[in-house]
């Protein structure tokens, strides 16, 4: 499989493009002059300023051709995206508000239970919300609030060039028939490992072993690290033929997919192991895959040959560029 065709399927995909028009309203709604805001656009949860804490406050909506194929699923990832959202910041999950809006005034009791395994599963309640009855369509969106010591905090924006880039994963787990990019790695775990796993993330946050963090979401693994690189203002050089994947899954369907748990982290090269085994710990694969560097250019190689996939002065994933 080329590298170019790697790089034109992530360049190309919905979960990639869908993000450019982020920019759009966060240049319409700045958070410049309000003091108690920490972070907020380019990040993956706002961090406000509550005295010896952040408050890290963040939200997600699901797709709803998601809704439509398997509610259960549209209400467990609802609230796993989420949960992710709040430990990319290396935070803990306090609780969620929901917003449902159904058709024929009935809200699907796969949508129900759904939900109530996402709570279950991570330990996470919902404490209030709202209902949409009467709408002409079916949708989930739920609102999370976390907290971070403020030393602690792990920002999405601030990789440093020099930085190791790790991406840790678990590689355990299944793609749903009817959806092919999802790699669901939660389901079938215990509910203390999967917690665990997103305490490995307060811990590396907690020891100051890295000055970037973002979970991978809808991009896939190298499109979250090519946000967390635009925000940065940063380049890197990624050896796709590091990165931890499954024996059974092409290097395209691996890119593109959502992952159960995954996490990228920019780092001090010394701190690179200690954060592998922290995540080796609750089941998770490890890596280097590349270096950060000042070229605002995210290239991927073979270790021999290498591609442009973006051009930071040119292109964009979000457009929101904080440093």
């Amino acid at each position: 499989m080329s590298l170019q065709s790697i790089a034109d399927a992530i360049r190309n995909f919905p979960g990639v493009t869908r993000k450019n028009a982020i920019h759009e309203v966060v240049d319409l709604l700045p958070t410049k002059g309000f003091p108690h805001v920490a972070a907020a656009e380019g990040e993956d949860a706002a961090a406000l300023d509550v005295g010896d804490q952040y408050v890290l406050f963040a939200t997600d909506g699901i797709m709803e051709s998601l809704l439509a194929v398997n509610p259960f699923y549209a209400g467990y990832f609802a609230v796993l995206v989420n949960v992710n959202d709040i430990a990319a910041m290396g935070g803990r999950a306090l609780g969620m508000v929901d917003v449902m809006s159904v058709m024929e005034g009935r809200i699907s009791d796969e949508l129900l239970r759904g939900l109530k395994e996402g709570v279950r599963k991570f330990n996470v309640p919902i404490v209030g919300g709202h209902t949409h009855p009467d709408c002409h369509y079916n949708a989930i969106d739920v609102a999370i609030v976390g907290n971070v010591g403020k030393d602690a905090l792990l920002r999405s924006s601030t990789a440093c060039a020099g930085d190791d880039i790790v991406f840790v994963m678990d590689l355990d787990g299944f793609y749903p028939q009817e959806l092919p990019y999802a790699y669901v790695t939660t389901m079938e775990k215990s509910d203390e490992i999967v917690q665990a796993q997103m305490e490995a993330v307060a811990k590396v946050g907690e020891e100051h072993l890295a000055h970037s963090c973002k979970d991978m979401s809808n991009p896939g693994h190298v499109g979250t690290l090519g946000m967390m690189l635009e925000s940065s203002g940063k380049g890197a050089t990624v050896d796709i033929t590091r990165i931890p994947k499954p024996a059974d899954v092409d290097d395209i369907k691996w890119a593109l997919s959502y992952q159960g748990c995954g996490f990228v982290f920019a780092c001090p090269p010394e701190n690179s192991q200690r954060i592998i085994e922290i995540f080796a710990e609750v089941g998770c694969d490890g890596a280097v895959v590349g270096k950060v560097d000042d070229s605002k250019i995210l290239r991927l190689t073979d270790g021999q040959d290498s591609v442009v996939l973006f051009d930071f002065s040119k292109d964009i994933i979000t457009g929101v560029k904080i440093n």
